[in-house]
């Protein structure tokens, strides 16, 4: 056991090793460094291929290491079924996306740095799925939209993609947010922090009185993640990366996030009147406007976004009806859409790479120059048509015998599933198809077929589409059905095949055909009534993102106005006023004033009560001084006077510590005071003056009224105690107030120190500015005094 925890570990740290590496390796080796560093991600799906037995046979896989065992916080995974499948695809399809970017950007100057956050991407989505601790599972959700932002703006000195990656970042982040109070709320309700043991505890949730809150705020995070209407324009908007991003994007990972979220709590959340109610309606209308804005686009890489944002919304309305035939086709579909949708991107980047455009409508006949990128993208086409042979044929049969029912709500849904896979058929082909067939037309670079490194990745996606139908028994075996099994936590088996099954489901899917026949027929048409239908409708959710995000800087620029005014005197009000408060309104509210006033120590001496005069001439000198500078003189009389008062005591160590500190503050506020030559009178009008004088008053009398209440509580010894014992045996210090300071209070030592610090540098800064000031003074007249 512990060795698989140690190799768990190691293929958990793969991809981090791999984004170390990849600079130096393309340094070296260039394009062809590739191959080396594709072994990172192949060696991690090995590794976790090896699960596959005891994982078909109904067993998890848990491990890992505490972390802070008193806060049941631990770096632990957790593999079953669901999290199996997608550590494979998101290894074995990353070794294909870490070759195809070889061929892609080959000759990239930034080639090493595309490839350091590939590999940070990679490693980000293998903790989400692994994860079975709540704080990790969010660490990783987070750093899966830090690097998607880092890939989305990777051409940065582009405005759009600049834009498309602070969207991704703002709209996933903020929904990362929604997840983290979720699972806190899930933690509260359930007294567990592991996904592992959260799958027993479904009942406490749902009778739980937070359930809707938690339910609402997971979603948050899943809908935001998943490109849910209405955040479904991200996605789209993210095709500004290179297209080895948007194949990895779409096909294994960062979109799919939350849809492994609502599948892995599934069991706990589920079987509920909201669940099955806010997942299909979410799913059903980002289907149906996702499959019509890709009718619209002529854009390849925008048409298969927009179909990802299709099926990743028939993925969470498959989720929200629960069945078990709808568990299974959504088992089914998300296998099926990682193989075609990873396959169909590869190809629209080799088509752009070879051609110089992705515009549909600039390419045609394109089958003589690319003959094997055309049986690829037709193989692939056919997998999301769901046409057989290929495993998308399957997944749509599922889907079908999971929404058939005679009640309006079974019929509602199964019409909106016709209406999108037709308009997914027409799509398919129309990327398969419309470039390739026909007689060839110029493009910006005379096509023709594309390097092994660019070809690879889709042709074995495009294969294992076809023989995981083919050999549909095995793949049910190892896959799919250990898949619906961890989503439902009981045993199901998928037995679907080729072999079509006589009833509704095919005459659906003859329906499905006929209909994206007819859309594909009549593409220019369909795009023409959408993009009118669009501008009728007006501006959508991409345009209220601008308008919120300009709002909300406008906000920010006038609440900054306000709180940041750039006038010194107006913080340092405002620092005082707080400090009052804080210290008399708790005593007035709670009752907490002293009960009587101090007693006079009637044996005061002499010469303390010249010490005390000392410090009243001084405070009168700080009163009537005419300039700031005799004002900071007269203020140094009251830290020595205090100073003084702690010698005589008995605290001799805190004395010397008050005469440095007070010595330095005169000097240092003195230097700065003639250096800056700021008014050296006080100019404050009169009203100012006795504002001031009464907040100061405040300020002076919260502390005298907490140091009463203070002295007159009970004295209590422990720490004195404790300091006594151990500040010898542990610290081997007999000063007991140099060992506080320097060892049990070392922190807080370290602050002190480190506040001086800045204070001398902040100090620094403004000499230097009032000495450059004074250069470029004298640089632009000469007659200025030096």
């Amino acid at each position: 056991m512990a060795d698989v925890t140690a190799l768990t570990f190691l293929a958990l740290c793969l991809p981090l090793v791999g984004a170390l590496a990849a600079p130096f390796v393309i340094r070296i080796f260039g394009a062809n460094g590739a191959w080396l560093l594709a072994i990172a991600p192949l060696l991690a799906f090995l590794h976790f291929l090896r699960f596959i037995p005891k994982i078909a046979r109904g067993e998890v896989v848990t491990g890992g290491y505490s972390w802070v065992p008193s806060f049941h916080l631990s770096f632990s995974w957790f593999l079953d079924g669901l999290s199996l499948a997608f550590a494979l695809l998101i290894t074995g399809i990353g070794t294909l996306i870490v070759l195809y970017a070889g061929g892609y950007l080959k000759g990239h100057k930034d080639q090493g740095r595309f490839f350091s956050f590939i590999f940070l991407f990679m490693g980000a989505m293998l903790g989400v799925v692994v994860s079975d601790s709540f704080l990790m599972l969010f660490v990783f959700w987070e750093l899966t939209s830090i690097t998607s932002f880092l890939l989305i703006g990777f051409d940065h000195e582009r405005t759009a993609a600049r834009r498309a990656a602070l969207q991704a970042l703002v709209v996933t982040g903020g929904g990362g947010l929604c997840l983290l109070a979720g699972l806190l709320l899930l933690w509260n309700i359930s007294g567990v922090t592991e996904m592992s043991r959260l799958m027993g505890t479904g009942d406490v949730v749902r009778e739980s009185p937070f359930y809707l809150a938690a339910l609402l705020l997971v979603l948050g995070g899943a809908f935001t993640k998943s490109a849910q209407f209405p955040f479904h324009f991200w996605l789209p908007n993210a095709m500004e990366a290179p297209t080895p991003v948007s194949a990895y994007l779409h096909s294994a990972t960062m979109v799919k996030a939350g849809v492994y979220l609502l599948m892995r709590l599934n069991p706990v959340m589920g079987a509920t009147t909201p669940w099955e109610i806010l997942l299909p309606f979410f799913g059903g209308l980002t289907l149906v406007v996702g499959t019509a804005l890709a009718i619209r686009q002529t854009d390849l890489k925008l048409k298969l976004a927009y179909t990802t944002v299709s099926s990743l919304g028939l993925l969470v309305m498959l989720i929200g009806f629960g069945s078990d035939h709808a568990v299974e086709a959504a088992a089914l579909y998300l296998v099926a859409h990682s193989l075609f949708k990873g396959a169909l991107f590869m190809v629209a980047g080799i088509i752009d790479h070879e051609t110089g455009t992705r515009d549909i409508t600039r390419l045609r006949g394109l089958m003589r120059a690319m003959p094997l990128t055309w049986m690829i993208a037709l193989a692939a086409a056919l997998s999301m048509a769901g046409l057989p042979p290929f495993f998308g044929f399957l997944a749509k049969e599922e889907i079908y015998t999971a929404l058939v029912g005679g009640d309006v709500r079974a019929l509602t849904f199964t019409a909106i599933t016709v209406f999108g896979n037709a308009l997914m058929f027409a799509v398919a082909f129309a990327v398969a198809l419309k470039p390739f067939l026909g007689q060839p037309v110029e493009t910006p670079k005379p096509p023709h077929e594309a390097p092994v490194l660019l070809w690879l990745g889709p042709a074995v996606l495009a294969v294992l589409g076809l023989l995981a139908a083919i050999f549909s028994t095995f793949t049910h075996t190892v896959l799919s059905s250990p898949i619906a099994s961890a989503i439902r936590q009981t045993p199901v088996e998928i037995d679907i095949s080729l072999t079509p099954h006589i009833g509704l489901p095919l005459a659906l899917s003859a329906l499905t055909v006929l209909l994206g026949i007819g859309v594909y027929w009549q593409l220019a048409r369909a795009r023409f009534l959408m993009a009118v239908f669009l501008h009728a409708a007006g501006r959508g959710p991409d345009h209220g993102f601008d308008l919120a995000i300009s709002g909300l800087v406008r906000f920010a620029g006038r609440l900054m106005r306000v709180l940041q005014p750039g006038r010194l005197e107006i913080y340092v009000t405002c620092t005082f006023l707080c400090v009052a408060a804080i210290l008399i309104v708790p005593l007035v509210v709670y009752g907490e004033l002293p009960r009587r006033p101090p007693a006079w120590p009637a044996d005061v001496r002499l010469h303390e009560w010249a010490v005390f005069l000392i410090a009243a001439f001084g405070l009168a000198a700080v009163l009537v001084a005419r300039d700031r500078l005799t004002a900071i003189v007269s203020l140094g009389i009251q830290g020595f006077a205090v100073a003084i008062i702690f010698l005589l005591f008995g605290a001799p160590d805190l004395s010397f510590t008050q005469f440095m500190v007070e010595t330095l503050s005169v000097v240092i506020l003195a230097l700065v005071m003639t250096r800056l030559r700021l008014s050296p009178a006080d100019r404050r009008p009169l009203g100012r003056k006795l504002f001031d004088g009464a907040l100061a008053l405040a300020c002076g009398l919260g502390f005298t009224l907490l140091l009463m209440r203070a002295t007159q509580a009970p004295f209590n010894d422990a720490l004195t105690a404790f300091f006594n014992a151990y500040s010898k045996s542990i610290a081997h210090g007999a000063n007991v107030v140099n060992v506080i300071i320097v060892d049990f209070r070392g922190t807080d030592t370290l602050g002190e120190i480190a506040v001086v610090a800045v204070t001398g540098l902040a100090i620094l800064a403004l000499i230097r500015i009032r000495a450059g000031s004074e250069r470029k003074l004298a640089a632009n007249d000469p007659t200025a005094e030096g």
